[in-house]
């Protein structure tokens, strides 16, 4: 747990903004006008979704929750790879 009331600060401060930042890119993977499109908003996303889970482990002081956005990171990547080839092949695998 971070003890510095600037830094508590601060770190409220980066969460509503990566909390703001999943509007447009929620609204990207809605109305995105080609499926390209659709996958770097959801790309962008889980993005998102890792920092905001480690800025609440430094928040919180756990080390699970950086162990799950790891786990996060890991199957992200995958599933963009496996997308992505799917678009561009018509396979996945």
């Amino acid at each position: 747990m971070i003890e510095s009331e600037l830094a508590q600060a601060a770190i409220k401060l980066v969460l509503l903004a990566l909390v703001s930042l999943l509007i447009p890119a929620s609204y990207r993977v809605i109305v995105g006008p080609t499926l390209p499109d659709r996958l770097q908003a959801v790309d962008l996303i889980t993005t998102l979704l890792i920092a905001i889970i480690v800025m609440l482990a430094l928040v919180e002081g756990t080390q699970a929750f950086v162990d799950m956005a790891i786990a996060l990171a890991a199957f992200a990547f995958v599933g963009t790879i496996s997308i992505a080839r799917y678009i561009s092949e018509g396979r996945a695998f």
